[in-house]
């Protein structure tokens, strides 16, 4: 399964982004679909996922600015966040389970600025 994430870049503070993560399969062959992201120095942080029956979970530090969707005819999944802090500044991964399998994409660089 290949995974591409996308859309990442320099952001203001208190502006929004919208990542997408595309791949060639269907949506439907994973279990769920979601995003992580890994600031310098630090471990990679779930930010949440859209699980197969379209419901969301998200994690407490991001949870009301952040949401998950997907288009499945473009089989693309997003990642909207608004007000964006420098804090946010990391390398976003998209992820995608199959079974108990979870692949990975290969990131892209956000980058708030204050």
């Amino acid at each position: 399964v290949q995974l591409q994430a996308s859309g990442g870049g320099l952001v203001q503070a208190g502006g929004s982004l919208r990542l997408a993560c595309t791949t060639s399969a269907s949506l439907s062959r994973f279990k769920s679909m979601g995003w992580y992201r890994q600031a310098p120095g630090k471990e990679r942080e779930f930010i949440g996922r859209i699980i197969a029956n379209g419901m969301t979970d998200y994690a407490e530090s991001v949870k009301g600015r952040v949401t998950i969707s997907r288009t499945n005819a473009k089989k693309q999944w997003y990642l909207t966040m608004e007000n964006l802090e420098p804090e946010d500044t990391a390398t976003y991964y998209c992820s995608a389970a199959v079974g108990a399998t979870l692949f990975w994409g290969q990131g892209t660089l956000v980058t708030v600025s204050s």
